[in-house]
């Protein structure tokens, strides 16, 4: 494998000049910048101060042990999320278990080969970086308040172990129960591959290596990461036999964690729950950004677009309008005495009006239709492709569908409520910049129908003529 062009802050927490000067080559050659700590203090104050992508960390240091500085970084929110590689001069499966235990992504021996270190490094600065970016995308989010507070609370997740031998998941799967709140199911290659047709049910995919397909777990896991339903599992490669070559390519191709299959099944839990809590964290971010996105086109009363969103829809209606030459309606609808709802009955049961409104809207309009709340008891409906005769007996059910059903409140005795309707026609314009400047235009036609009608005694439909 060549060097790796993605550039990264790398912490290194070490007492020992000489293997400070000998990461410091290794790590420079491949284009990373090293940051240097001699105590544990000093890198738990840099880690905090310079937020590295990784942390390189003696298991032996001056003033503490490296458990006591893992367990202060994965205590301290600013650090908590950054990889951790402990290193150790001894392979005790005590020290591995130890610093596992603690929040550390992985331990390698410092005689590690060279090229499972930097693929390693690779493949974990990768996983951080989707992770930074994701918070990068939601820091507006969070400006606003929208995102919800990191949870401590980790609730189970689902684990499917797949093998070429039944045999070896069922001892896979016992082993590993006794090390993990998860749930850990046994699953075929066809029925992991039948998940990207669907929404996916399991957050880590632990694969087999077959010996006599070599290729065959990495072939799945590239096959995995290509479908969007599977591509954010965390994938555990098992290997029978473990080679710097073959460890590297996995990294390198994508593999979350690598392991031999004769690997100590407390550790195994170990690795997989660290596997589990960057997902989960990724998850969230994600879940941050996509709800953050919603709650930016979302009225959050009725769950209908909202005024922002629906000009934006509205330019591009106008530009698909343009280019088929096609008409297309705009319509304003505005609630009658609405106010009078709000002083007598209270803004609950108001907002109970709103939601029901929506409701029936949504039930008379056509897919592909643009549905908004733009304003307190406004609303602004778009309908593609649509010409008056069309737009006009939709706005007419819109209508009939407030009017002809009373609304239910909350502790008071149903009531009626009607709507007014502007109606705006659009036959088509000549080029994107007019389509902009039309917009705005078309609203205003249908707000002044919508007056119309108000003045006109309600509960009816206006056009607006063109000029």
């Amino acid at each position: 494998m060549g060097a790796n062009p993605m550039s990264g802050r790398i912490l290194i927490a070490d007492d020992v000049a000489t293997n400070r000067i000998v990461y410091k080559v290794k790590l420079g050659a491949a284009c990373y910048a090293p940051l240097f700590a001699e105590t544990g203090a000093s890198c738990l104050r840099l880690a905090h101060q310079e937020k590295p992508d990784l942390i390189l960390l003696d298991m032996v240091l001056p003033d503490m042990s490296g458990t006591e500085v893992l367990h202060r970084l994965r205590a301290d929110p600013a650090t908590a999320m950054i990889p951790v590689v402990v290193f150790s001069a001894q392979d005790s499966a005590a020290l591995r278990m130890e610093a596992l235990a603690a929040g550390a992504d992985d331990f390698l021996t410092k005689s590690v080969d060279d090229l499972i270190l930097m693929a390693r490094l690779r493949n974990l600065l990768r996983g951080n970086e989707a992770i930074a970016d994701l918070a990068s995308d939601s820091a507006p989010i969070r400006a606003m308040g929208f995102a919800e507070p990191i949870s401590t609370f980790r609730l189970p997740g689902t684990i499917a172990v797949i093998t070429h031998r039944p045999e070896t998941a069922m001892h896979l799967r016992r082993d590993l129960s006794g090390h993990l709140p998860d749930q850990i199911t046994m699953i075929s290659r066809e029925a992991a591959l039948a998940e990207t047709g669907r929404a996916a049910s399991h957050d880590i995919f632990v694969i087999e290596d077959n010996a006599d397909d070599p290729m065959g777990g990495l072939r799945l896991m590239s096959e995995l990461r290509s479908h969007a339903q599977t591509r954010h599992a965390a994938v555990c490669i098992v290997k029978s036999r473990l080679g710097p070559a073959e460890a590297a390519m996995a990294y390198d191709l994508g593999a979350d964690d690598v392991v031999e299959a004769c690997i100590n099944r407390q550790e195994f839990g170990l690795r997989l729950s660290r596997l589990m809590q960057r997902k989960r964290e990724a998850d969230r971010w994600r879940a941050s950004v996509r709800d953050g996105l919603r709650m930016a086109m979302i009225d959050p009363l009725t769950g209908l677009y909202n005024r922002r969103y629906a000009i934006r829809q509205l330019t591009e209606i106008a530009a698909k309008a343009n280019g088929s030459r096609t008409p297309f309606a705009v319509m304003v609808m505005d609630l009658d005495r609405f106010k009078a709802v709000n002083d007598r009955f209270g803004h609950p049961a108001g907002d109970a009006v709103l939601v029901e409104v929506a409701r029936r809207m949504i039930a008379n309009i056509r897919t592909g239709d643009l549905l908004a709340r733009i304003g307190g008891e406004e609303f602004l409906i778009a309908l593609p492709e649509t010409d008056l005769a069309a737009a006009r007996v939709i706005a007419e059910r819109l209508c009939n569908a407030v009017q002809e059903t009373a609304f239910a409140l909350p502790g008071f005795a149903p009531i009626h409520i009607t709507a007014s309707i502007g109606l705006a026609i659009c036959e088509g314009v000549s080029d994107w910049q007019q389509e902009q400047e039309q917009i705005p235009h078309l609203i205003e036609r249908a707000d002044r129908a919508l007056m119309v009608a108000k003045s006109g005694g309600r509960n009816k439909v206006t056009i607006s003529r063109a000029a």
